[in-house]
């Protein structure tokens, strides 16, 4: 058997005190490989004609051909062969005579990096033999005709994943002879969600469709209390994205070896994703100024993103939660990691760790906004990837939560997970890694803390079912919701999230019980707060309710305050403000309504048209305050898109995009944007500005490449408006 293929290289390497090879962190880099490897002096007599050669090898790489057929990788545009480890594929190789197994001796290597190395699994030597074993590497010989043979070939379940250079070495009397390098025999193997020996083992089809082939996905945002959706092309298969993907874990300098192990790419493509550390894919930007760069709203796909990162090698200009988690899931599904996008609503970002998200009111019960630091995301995104978790005790595989948003450090990078769901369910935050956040995330209770003139706190008001009331993502095989929050937390109240409790308290969440606080809670009087629904651009109003469930007449002083805020939950301006009294009857109800007029926002409406509005009341005979804050999105209109004519794969058509602009004022600085996977690249267009109440049309002539069934996605951006989607379903014929 040969030994590791020698080269010129490693008699330069650079001088090292501490290991005799350096490090191996890029997927692109080669070593040169001798086509001739002699052992010694070769004889002047020798022709290499004269052995068994390589004429040919053929790779059965096509889409409709075997090897992508059999490994769910017929989707992929690229010409090269495309294969999931710890499955056999098949190559034939052509020689210049019959092959004689009794005397010609031949071995496949595959080679990965600049130093392949045996014991790091960058250099694989493959003998051919008799038989294969399921997840070991090996070959054997399944067909023999003329001057060809066919090989079955099995890689392992624990190989690396990336791009190998594959060569064939035949054994002569005076050396070996190998192929030349040649880029149309390069491999790559992905992860195999459906092998039964791969640490992404997903054993349901159904599933296995939706987190690992489905290029296209919904993203949830809005709020609880009002849901909205828009799709999101992945696009995991498109040209050039499976080299993006690999490149990114060579931009982490994830040491080539390390990359057969999920867990350790999903961490270091947790901080990657990001632009906080290494320069990694995007820029976060939470400020609503866009400058030099696309806002995160009109972002329509992965693709753009992952290919303008590839090209430029420098970060890209904006993303926001939704758009790390698409990005992210784009580079799971490419790998062949199952991933889904989930959205936390009320998502606590809790500082300090401690379980609970202070609100500070004043004397008189306003909110102090220089005393309130945390924030609660009306909504945020993350990522859940499949896979065993051997450095855990049995019981927490399956899904792990990942999060690319740059939020909190973790081992001084911004970066966050795998940390297991069923982990964070139980409340076993010890276990690796970033739990306690994400625990914290969805269980933190919101405080309302008035702080006397004596700087003394006192506690008014505790919410403890607010905060990750709902977690949902994408359902499988259809474009509707799914709840999970029982995956995250047992019911509230019940025995077993006491439990999950203690037990995350026990492992080092901080968590002030409410026994520590001087709090009595208040049951005479209960307060309640309800948005009319309402659109963009238009009044509408809001309701205060008390009802006065004691023998006593009360009289109590309220005070509203409404809020413009980012969809973090960080307020920029508070525009409204309403102070009333009233007298409270025995056993009996009073509503009050504020009336919110479109001039008292719009000027600083940010992009999300989120409110937050608090009301706190205090009841003057007892001096009780009743505080509670609620998120009003108001909603935005969509685009219409229309199709001329039936659409057929190959044969020019169009599509119409129309927007009305709904606002008492003209949209300066438009731009429109369309995207299709499989009908159309996306395509921008910038509009001046759409005077108000007048119709926006654009025509968009194209060629859809792909029949079946695809997605239009569209999106428009303007100074004053943004989050506005439209997309349609459209039916490709065959020509």
């Amino acid at each position: 058997m040969s030994p590791t293929p020698s080269t010129n290289e490693e008699n330069k390497l650079p001088l090292n005190g501490r290991r005799a090879i350096p490090p191996d962190y890029s997927n692109g880099e080669e070593n040169e490989v001798p086509e001739l490897e002699a052992f010694g002096l070769v004889p002047r007599g020798f022709n290499p004609r004269d052995y068994l050669r390589v004429v040919d090898i053929y790779m059965f790489k096509e889409p409709y051909e075997i090897n992508k057929q059999e490994h769910h990788t017929d989707k992929y545009y690229n010409p090269r062969l495309i294969v999931r480890r710890g499955q056999a594929f098949q190559i034939r190789i052509d020689f210049n005579r019959p092959y004689q197994p009794g005397t010609d001796q031949f071995w496949l290597e595959y080679l990965m990096g600049r130093y392949p190395q045996r014991n790091k699994g960058t250099y694989i030597p493959i003998p051919v033999g008799n038989e294969l074993k399921p997840g070991q590497w090996g070959a054997k010989i399944i067909h023999r005709e003329n001057n060809s043979i066919r090989l079955s070939i099995m890689s392992s379940t624990i190989c690396i994943i990336g791009k190998f250079r594959m060569y064939v070495a035949v054994q002569t009397p005076y050396g070996i002879l190998r192929t030349r390098r040649n880029s149309a025999t390069d491999t790559y193997i992905l992860f195999n969600p459906w092998c039964q020996l791969d640490a992404v083992y997903l054993d349901d089809e159904k599933e296995r469709e939706e987190y690992v082939l489905n290029d296209v996905g919904i993203i949830f945002h809005g709020s609880a209390e009002d849901i909205t959706s828009r799709s999101w092309s992945y696009g995991q298969f498109e040209e050039n994205i499976l080299d993006a993907c690999l490149f990114l874990m060579d931009k982490a300098e994830l040491e080539l070896s390390g990359r057969g192990n999920p867990i350790k790419i999903c961490r270091v493509a947790s901080a990657v994703i990001n632009s906080r550390d290494e320069n990694g894919v995007l820029v976060g930007s939470w400020d609503n100024k866009y400058d030099y760069g696309v806002a995160p709203s009109a972002w329509t796909g992965s693709v753009d993103i992952l290919l303008e990162y590839y090209s430029s090698k420098q970060p890209v200009r904006y993303g926001q939660c939704w758009v790390f988690a698409g990005v992210f899931n784009t580079f799971l599904r490419c790998l062949g990691i199952p991933g889904r996008l989930v959205t936390n609503y009320s998502s606590a970002h809790d500082n300090n760790g401690n379980l609970r998200v202070d609100f500070f009111l004043d004397e008189e019960g306003k909110v102090d906004p220089k005393l309130t630091r945390e924030s609660l995301w009306n909504y945020h995104c993350w990522n859940e990837a499949w896979m065993t978790r051997p450095d855990l005790p049995v019981g927490f595989g399956g899904w792990q939560v990942l999060d690319a948003t740059p939020q909190e450090t973790s081992d001084g990078m911004y970066r966050c997970g795998p940390a297991s769901v069923q982990a964070i369910k139980h409340g076993h935050v010890c276990f690796q890694f970033d739990a306690p956040f994400v625990y914290a995330e969805v269980n933190s209770d919101i405080f309302f803390t008035r702080i006397q003139k004596n700087g003394t706190q006192v506690v008014e008001g505790i919410n403890t079912t607010h905060v990750g009331q709902l977690i949902v993502t994408k359902e499988v095989g259809g474009d509707g919701m799914m709840n999970i929050t029982e995956e995250y937390k047992f019911p509230e109240g019940s025995e077993e999230e006491r439990l999950a409790l203690e037990t995350a308290v026990m492992y080092g969440v901080k968590k002030q019980s409410v026994q520590d606080t001087t709090y009595q809670s208040q049951t005479d009087v209960v307060m309640d707060f309800q948005a009319q629904k309402a659109v963009l651009g238009s009044d509408f109003k809001v309701t205060t309710t008390f009802t006065n469930k004691s023998y006593n007449t009360y009289t109590i002083t309220a005070y509203l305050s409404g809020n413009i805020v980012f969809y973090t939950g960080v307020p920029k301006k508070e525009f409204k403000t309403h102070s009333f009294s009233a007298k409270l009857e025995p056993l009996a109800s009073k509503s009050f309504d504020v009336v919110i007029k479109s001039s008292e926002y719009m000027n600083d409406l940010l992009e999300q048209a989120s409110f937050h509005f608090f009301v706190t009341a205090r009841i003057n005979e007892t001096g009780k305050i009743l505080a509670l804050q609620k998120a009003v999105r108001l909603e935005i209109p969509t685009l219409r898109i229309k199709t001329k004519g039936e659409m057929v794969a190959g044969k020019e058509t169009s599509v119409v995009v129309e927007f009305t602009n709904p606002l008492k004022q003209t949209l300066e600085n438009v731009t429109l944007r369309l995207e299709g996977l499989g009908v159309l690249r996306t395509i921008t267009k910038q509009f001046g500005r759409i005077p108000m109440n007048s119709t926006l049309t654009w025509e968009v002539k194209f060629t859809p490449m792909r029949p079946g069934l695809q997605k239009l996605i569209a999106s428009l951006s303007s100074d004053a408006l943004k989050h506005v989607y439209g997309e349609l379903n459209v039916q490709i014929q065959k020509p």
